[in-house]
Order: structure tokens, then C-alpha cells, then sequence
């Protein structure tokens, strides 16, 4: 008992879970540590999982307030236990380990029925009204993107022209800031690693949301984004033309959302490069290199797209595609 943190058995206790087993989950977050916990009862045997966010490293309030709202508007986010923000503890329901990614690792037939009940979810999320969440503004587009030039330019030796890339996004996202109004909710996060699969996806078992303390109010379009261009699980053309079909022929959507799924495309994929670089140069985490291939790629689609042209120019003026197909999204 003496590895478990201090206050984690009295806050047990105090939430009706006195006695119970605690079992730690390896991670490797600095400070967040999750455990899950077993009893059993008169109802028989009963499990949930605890997680630690110590202040003032971390701050499990934003996750509590997207997941109270989650819940509260029928989505599959875990439902809350206990909590004690100020000293970081959560307890909270147990979506069990079967992640989207990995189920679908061992279960490949069932990438379609999975990938149907995430569109669905999505589909479900953007009928309510927007959560109470931050605006997804321009001013956090761009802050994205610059990661792309903060990061990953630098660590490839590559003077570009930082002004000329803020006023091209400027350009090219600008015309889609008015259709976000009044908006969804945008999990940021929304692909095979953060889905848990609650039962066979080919039965149309629910599916549970996990890291979404992130959430923000934007265009709908982001977590198909997310979800299709996923930078961890390849996503075949045809699957994302499908699913994309799928979510569309369930709303009533503008013209022009399909130009800016490719906005949004690009400067995801132009930030994920640039977080990654960093999780690499700054973090010493290499792993995160093999992935970037994936979403350079993914980032070039969208940029073919008319919708970027002025992000796509000021490509072609600063990492000309012979350089680009050169280096093929590798880093130093």
C-alpha cells in the first residue's frame, strides 16, 4: 500500500468503497495515475476506475465539467462516482479495455460496424446544443498551426516565412469562421484510441468517450477530421469517403462542408506534425516519429484541396514538394 498516494484509501472510503482492491494502471503521464478498483458486494462483484490528477501539475476540473455534461445530455462519457477536485481524485465507471484501435487490431472485420457507431455517436453529439465550452476561434487555429513552424521547420533546418504562413491560414480558414455559429461540441480528440468499445460493435453496443476535457465549440466537422485522418490507425480512403457519406446523409449541412473538412484537415494535421516533432526534440519521445509519415500525408490530401490554396502556395514557396516528397515527413 505504501506506492499508492496519500489520501487515495480515506477518499475511497469516504465515496462507499472501503476495502476495495486497487490495482494500478502502468501510463507513462508525468503526474495522472489511474487505478481500477474491484469489490464485492450483496449485488455481487462491482469495478470502477480512480484516476489521480494532483494539483497543481494537474487539474481534473475541465474533465469533470465536459463529463458532467456529456452525461447529462445522454452521451456515453463514464458517469462520475465520486469526486474531490481540489486534491485530484476521481472515481468514475469502468469502460473496461477494449479501445477502439486495439479491438479493431484483432477484430479487422468489424472496422465497419465500429467506425459506423463513432459516425453515429458524432451524429448524436451534434444534435444537442453546444456545450459551455470555449469558442474554437481563430485565435486557437492559429495557435495550432504554429506549432507547425515552431517546431517542425526548425528541427529540419528550414527558414520559412512565419508571417506569410499566419496570413495564409488567415485566408484560408477565414471564410469558414461564420458556418461554426452557433456551433458543436468538439471533443479535439475523437479517434480509435479514445473510443472504448462497450460490446461488439457489430451488435450496435454503445460506445464511451474518454479524453474530451479539452472540448471546445466549433464546426462539426473537426472530430470527423479527427476520427478519419487519425494519426495513430491507417483509415483507407474508401472507409473515409464512407463514413463521411454516412455522417452526411444524417444532417442538414451547408454546401461548403466538405471544403472545410479539408480546412480543418490541413491544420490539424499541420499542428499534429508540429506536436509531435516537439513530444520528439523536446520530450524524448521518438516513438511519436513513425506516425508522422501518416499524417504528412493526410495533410498533403487536404491541401490539394481549392479551399487551401493560399496554405498550399505558401508550401510550395517555403517546403517545395520536391523537398516535401524528399523528406517524406521524416525529422532529423
Amino acid at each position: 500500500m505504501s506506492e499508492l498516494p496519500d489520501g487515495l484509501v480515506e477518499f475511497l472510503a469516504e465515496a462507499g468503497w472501503a476495502g476495495a482492491d486497487i490495482d494500478p494502471i502502468p501510463g507513462d503521464a508525468s503526474f495522472r495515475r489511474y487505478f481500477r478498483i474491484h469489490r464485492v458486494g450483496d449485488s455481487g462483484a462491482d469495478r470502477a476506475m480512480l484516476m489521480h490528477a494532483p494539483p497543481p501539475h494537474e487539474d481534473p476540473a475541465p474533465f469533470l465539467h465536459v463529463a458532467h455534461w456529456l452525461t447529462g445530455h445522454g452521451m456515453r462519457a463514464p458517469a462520475i462516482m465520486a469526486e474531490h477536485a481540489a486534491e485530484g481524485w476521481v472515481l468514475l465507471e469502468d469502460f473496461g479495455n477494449d479501445r477502439m484501435r486495439d479491438w479493431l487490431d484483432l477484430h479487422p472485420e468489424s472496422e465497419t460496424a465500429a467506425y459506423e457507431g463513432a459516425i453515429d455517436a458524432l451524429v448524436e453529439l451534434h444534435s444537442k446544443p453546444a456545450g459551455p465550452f470555449h469558442p474554437y476561434d481563430m485565435e486557437v487555429y492559429q495557435r495550432e498551426a504554429g506549432v507547425f513552424t515552431e517546431w517542425y521547420c526548425p528541427a529540419m533546418g528550414l527558414s520559412v516565412d512565419e508571417a506569410g504562413y499566419c496570413a495564409a491560414w488567415d485566408e484560408a480558414l477565414g471564410p469558414m469562421i461564420p458556418r461554426q455559429q452557433p456551433g458543436v461540441t468538439v471533443l479535439r480528440d475523437y479517434h480509435a484510441e479514445n473510443i472504448m468499445l462497450l460490446g461488439d460493435p457489430a451488435s450496435g453496443a454503445a460506445q464511451g468517450l474518454i479524453d474530451f476535457q479539452d472540448a471546445l465549440v466549433g464546426h462539426p466537422a473537426y472530430d470527423l477530421v479527427s476520427l478519419l485522418q487519425d494519426a495513430r490507425r491507417d483509415v483507407s480512403p474508401e472507409l473515409e469517403r464512407a463514413m463521411l457519406d454516412r455522417y452526411l446523409s444524417a444532417v442538414d449541412i451547408g454546401a461548403e462542408f466538405e471544403a472545410d473538412y479539408a480546412r480543418l484537415g490541413a491544420q490539424r494535421n499541420a499542428k499534429i506534425v508540429g506536436i509531435f516533432t516537439r513530444l520528439y526534440k523536446r520530450d524524448g519521445k521518438p516513438r511519436y516519429l513513425e506516425l508522422i509519415p501518416r499524417v504528412w500525408e493526410a495533410m498533403e490530401r487536404d491541401l490539394a484541396h481549392p479551399a487551401l490554396a493560399p496554405v498550399a502556395l505558401w508550401f510550395d514557396s517555403n517546403i517545395p514538394q520536391a523537398l516535401r516528397d524528399e523528406l517524406g515527413g521524416k525529422v532529423a
